[in-house]
């Protein structure tokens, strides 16, 4: 169990830095002027749609590979993932919402996603590789 928490907090940790500063940094003047975004977000909300995506990543690369997980093989199912989810934001919001410029939106946001689910992928596959197997240590009953 102690793999997924990690993992849980790897993916909070990697969609925070990678969303906020984009949010909040990199891209401040853009998201400054989409009208349809609140002044202060409900950031409760966000956190329990990290932990949600953090625990399915973690769980679909365990069902999927067991204990015999390799790096690429986070990185694949974390980029799977990736474009599921983000192909919905990259898209589906503009088509939605009048936002200022959709080719800023689907640049910032596939750059950013791709970023964002690279990195956990590597990070994930990494976790699950070190601390994946919850076997008993050798030599213990």
């Amino acid at each position: 169990m102690i793999v997924h928490i990690l993992s849980v907090i790897a993916f909070m940790l990697v969609t925070f830095a990678a969303q906020g500063v984009s949010h909040f940094v990199i891209n401040a003047d853009h998201f400054a002027s989409i009208g349809f975004l609140r002044a202060e977000p409900i950031m409760a909300m966000g956190f329990a749609v990290m932990i949600i995506q953090g625990a399915i990543l973690s769980f679909s690369l365990q069902i999927w590979k067991g204990d015999a997980v390799q790096i690429k093989e986070g990185l694949l199912i974390s980029l799977i993932f990736g474009a599921f989810l983000v192909s919905y934001i990259a898209l589906t919001e503009p088509a939605k919402y009048a936002v200022p410029s959709i080719t800023d939106w689907l640049r910032i946001e596939l750059v950013v996603g791709f970023l964002q689910f690279g990195i956990f992928g590597l990070v994930l596959g990494w976790l699950h590789r070190r601390f994946g197997s919850e076997k008993a240590p050798k030599g213990t009953p």
